[in-house]
């Protein structure tokens, strides 16, 4: 059996710093939401760090409908505030000290943005909730494109690396930037040759695939299921240990390319809440995960499960956040 480059990076980070109010939604900056002793807690928010369609938006709302549909939260809020990658959504976070209503939900796109834009706002500045998914990537063309399979499509990107635009729902660092960097050192190209065409997002990236604007595109499967189930769009590999249900596509390495790679989602809140606060939340994530809806929801969007709280999650965003910046310091991005 071949081994695996297993690029499993995550991570929160930094952004730029907010003066101004009006962001969509003011904080009280105090207390927990309120809660009866078995009722649902009432009044929690999460801010969506990009555009309203992308990996971030629908696990925050599907998160969150599975929140209200099992009494465990009432009038949940989740809005949308995009902007350079998803930073502009944590240095919101971030100034939010002591706010235990708001959460943020993230992952490897905010750290890699966070690093590329050389955001003041850090990771170590959050407060870590939960991971809660994993999912693989995968390498999409329109239903248009002349590359049929993933041999194709390396074939022309050797051949004239310039001539072959690749999009991604996410600023460099981000996962659909480090997948295809990882793929073309898989294959043998330069990443540095690599004509990177960055979205906010991936319901900004949708049209362009459709369009037929891209060679390419790297992202997560799951939020062009509808797509890729009508015909729209072609999946010609995707990026998992195994094959991702419901997509007929081989993965990279059944197609002889030697890469295994893992985006990740979470969800943190801002510094400074009480211990009450957090638990909290944590309360809330966790009796949401153990619902017979989201493992449902799961299945449907083609998430792994990757739960995790408390310490667990904490270790696993200092180790991550270090592997994405020697990841970036490599292509010369950090």
């Amino acid at each position: 059996m071949r081994g695996k480059n297993t690029l499993r990076l995550a991570a929160v980070a930094t952004a730029l710093l907010l003066t101004a109010t009006g962001c969509g939604v003011t904080g009280s900056g105090s207390g927990a939401a309120s809660s009866s002793a078995d009722g649902p807690v009432d009044g929690l928010r999460i801010l969506v760090p990009n555009t309203p369609g992308g990996g971030y938006d629908t696990t925050a709302r599907v998160a969150a409908k599975v929140m209200e549909e099992g009494d465990i939260a009432s009038n949940m809020e989740v809005f949308n505030l995009a902007g350079a990658g998803g930073t502009v959504g944590l240095a919101r976070i971030v100034n939010e000290k002591g706010n235990g209503e708001l959460a943020m939900l993230m992952g490897l796109g905010v750290v890699g943005a966070s690093y590329t834009n050389d955001s003041p706002s850090k990771l170590t500045d959050t407060t870590p909730l939960a991971k809660l998914i994993e999912e693989p990537g995968a390498i999409m063309v329109s239903k248009d494109s002349p590359y049929q399979t993933i041999d194709d499509l390396v074939r022309a990107w050797k051949a004239d690396p310039s001539k072959v635009a690749v999009g991604g729902g996410s600023s460099p660092g981000g996962p659909d930037h480090l997948l295809p960097m990882q793929l073309a050192q898989a294959v043998g190209l330069d990443p540095k040759d690599v004509n990177f065409v960055s979205y906010d997002g991936g319901g900004d990236l949708l049209p362009a695939i459709l369009g037929n604007k891209l060679g390419f595109a790297a992202s997560g499967a799951g939020e062009y299921l509808d797509q890729i189930e009508s015909g729209a769009i072609r999946v010609l590999a995707t990026s998992g240990e195994e094959r991702l249900e419901g997509v007929d596509a081989p993965t990279l390495t059944e197609s002889g390319i030697d890469l295994v790679f893992t985006n990740w989602r979470g969800i943190v809140a801002p510094p400074e809440i009480s211990a009450e606060q957090r638990e909290q939340w944590t309360a809330v994530l966790e009796k949401t995960h153990a619902t017979e809806a989201w493992k449902a929801e799961l299945k449907k969007n083609g998430w792994t499960d990757a739960f995790a709280t408390g310490e667990e999650f904490e270790t696993f965003l200092k180790d991550q956040d270090q592997r994405v910046a020697d990841v970036l310091s490599e292509l010369g991005l950090g």
